[in-house]
């Protein structure tokens, strides 16, 4: 099963994540961009890097990053629970945010090409408000999609709301000023229930 936690950053996601690593046998944990050994290079460019990119080269990277991900981890691995921190939902509503004249049912397209044709078969959208990421930001340091600011990754919030709408996808959104232990036992309950 490949399950995406999505959210924007200080949502607890990774927090989440290595929880599910640590308490269940058959997850296997993921990251995109990274997660392959071309996926951090390309994490490392897109991330880290003191070069101005244009917004066509990020998109790019970031579907290739997807794609490979997709090959190496996900598309062989039918009795594991892939659980990867962020994917296509992010990946759209970003671009969406950079560049509002994008179709979206074309980046829909192109994620689906990067994934061979395949959704997440769930999703676990986290959510955060304004005081929230403001406290929370306060204690890290800052990548450069972190440097946008908090009212353009609220933006993204919205249109990753925006994106799963528009997709036949199993969703559950979390509240992320939830306890971690109550957010833990309603996501278990979510990815481990066959009926949801």
């Amino acid at each position: 099963m490949y399950v995406i936690f999505e959210g924007i950053d200080t949502t607890g996601k990774s927090t989440q994540i290595e929880l599910f690593e640590k308490t269940f046998e058959n997850v296997i944990t993921v990251r995109e961009p990274g997660g392959t050994k071309l996926g951090e290079k390309l994490r490392e460019i897109i991330l880290e890097s003191k070069h101005d990119i244009s917004f066509n080269a990020e998109l790019f990277l970031f579907l290739a990053d997807r794609a490979q991900n997709f090959e190496e981890n996900i598309k062989n691995s039918k009795d594991t629970i892939i659980i990867s921190d962020r994917g296509m939902i992010s990946g759209i509503s970003y671009a969406l945010a950079n560049h509002p004249t994008l179709d979206k049912d074309f980046l829909i397209l192109m994620n689906k090409f990067a994934l061979d044709g395949h959704l997440p078969d769930k999703v676990v959208l986290f959510k955060t408000n304004k005081d929230l990421m403001v406290q929370r930001l306060a204690s890290k340091s800052h990548d450069n999609i972190e440097l946008r600011g908090i009212d353009y990754l609220l933006k993204v919030q919205d249109l990753m709301v925006d994106v799963l709408n528009s997709l036949p996808v199993k969703v559950l959104v979390i509240d992320a000023s939830k306890s971690i232990e109550n957010i833990h036992n309603t996501i278990k309950e979510f990815v481990y229930d066959t009926s949801a």
